[in-house]
């Protein structure tokens, strides 16, 4: 760190529940400022992959994850600091409601300082939208107020309406039209991946453009950024190529993840397992989450690259393969065939399967991670491990000769010796 503090304009959009509209008015805010020549940061509360990568498609900047469940305090204070020494201003979206969840947003924004903005579906409202803001940035002592954002507004004069109705210490940010060429398209997961959507710079660019026009955009308050004590980390991985599966079906990577295997001394390289046909040299694999469901046609289809994960999983070289990546590792997905490393059948149901922060503890400590998955496998393989959680059921993680397999998204800053156990095994 270069000092222990660092001060920069920055909010936090938050609203009253899901469905808000809270990804687009933050890539549309952010988009508006970097269009006046601004540097803007952009975060997610929670272990999110998909809405930061509409952020990243934004700010053009790297969007890195706030959650004081499964990345820690301290982790958000290294990350905003950092953020807050190179940047004009930062932006900061929350997840669910303010105040749901335990951790809640409401819970990050007095941790961090951060003022508040308000994102409310006025579709069917008018003054009450007032009252409703004024509610929710006042509930609990001690939050600050940023404004306000009107979505889904039927008109100008609607949106002046509701920018009469707010208390005069909640500052008007602006509405977005309800029109379709706004919203963004969803899956079973949540929003559709950025480079899915053809057309996601017009709309981030239309949404700023309506945000300026009906607001001056001022920027947000200042906050103060402390530094938090960093011990660094030692390079357990120096010498060692770690190779990430990257594609369409293997997308869920934290920004965060891969600072931590260069912290811990790794060269990082990329493959496909859906397009080559080889293995990079490596000493260790990663196929992380994503989309395996969606491409078993060409993992199927792949037996080059199938065979090549045979081989190095016989040379014992560590596969960590995680959700989706576990799945395309089983022997099939909805009796589709996929890679057929690890003794399984896998499933995707139309209910959820699992959702949460959990913790897996290992040899070498406790190593946090996020589930999210609409999939199952049915496995002759016991768990060599299962990981804790305050609600909802507990995962496993299998071993199965040099794979490790979870569905269980880990975040490797938590805990990088763990993460080196899992590389080097």
């Amino acid at each position: 760190m270069n000092s222990t503090s660092a001060h920069c304009p920055a909010l936090l959009v938050s609203a009253p529940a899901s469905g808000q509209g809270k990804t687009l008015v933050t890539a549309a805010l952010a988009r508006a400022w970097r269009n006046r020549g601004l540097k803007v940061r952009a975060f997610k509360c929670g272990p999110d992959f998909l809405d930061p990568m509409i952020l990243q498609t934004a700010t053009g900047e790297p969007v890195y994850n706030l959650d004081l469940g499964m990345c820690g305090e301290e982790d958000g204070r290294a990350r905003l600091i950092a953020a807050a020494q190179e940047a004009d201003v930062i932006i900061v979206e929350g997840v669910m409601g303010l105040y749901d969840g335990a951790p809640s947003t409401a819970d990050i924004a007095a941790i961090y300082g951060l003022p508040l903005l308000a994102v409310i579906d006025a579709s069917a409202m008018a003054q009450t939208m007032g009252a409703v803001a004024y509610g929710l940035l006042h509930y609990r002592d001690g939050l600050r107020a940023a404004g306000v954002v009107a979505n889904r507004v039927g008109s100008a004069g609607h949106a002046q309406m509701l920018r009469e109705s707010l208390p005069s210490d909640i500052p008007w940010y602006g509405a977005l039209p309800a029109d379709t060429a706004y919203a963004m398209p969803e899956r079973h997961l949540g929003l559709f991946r950025a480079n899915e959507i053809a057309d996601l710079e017009q709309r981030i660019e239309t949404s700023a453009s309506a945000l300026a026009a009906s607001s001056e955009l001022q920027l947000p308050p200042s906050v103060e950024f402390l530094a938090p004590d960093d011990a660094g980390h030692p390079a357990l991985l120096a010498g060692k190529t770690v190779a990430i599966a990257r594609d369409a079906a293997f997308c869920f990577i934290y920004p965060a993840n891969i600072g931590c295997l260069h912290q811990l001394g790794a060269n990082i390289i990329f493959f496909s397992p859906l397009h080559d046909q080889t293995l990079p040299d490596a000493d260790a694999y990663w196929l992380p989450g994503g989309y395996p469901e969606l491409h078993t046609e060409a993992i199927a289809e792949n037996w080059p690259m199938q065979q090549a994960l045979r081989n190095a999983a016989a040379l014992g070289k560590p596969i960590l393969a995680e959700c989706g990546g576990m799945m395309a590792l089983s022997d099939s997905i909805d009796g589709r065939p996929t890679f057929g490393l690890l003794p399984g059948r896998s499933r995707i149901h139309e209910r959820l399967q699992g959702l949460g922060v959990l913790y897996l503890d290992l040899p070498e400590g406790r190593l946090a991670a996020h589930t999210f998955h609409y999939g199952s496998m049915e496995t002759t393989l016991a768990p060599a491990a299962s990981s804790s959680a305050r609600f909802g059921k507990s995962e496993a993680l299998y071993r199965h000769g040099a794979i490790s397999a979870s569905f269980l998204h880990f975040y490797f800053p938590s805990n990088p010796t763990a993460v080196t156990g899992l590389f080097t095994a």
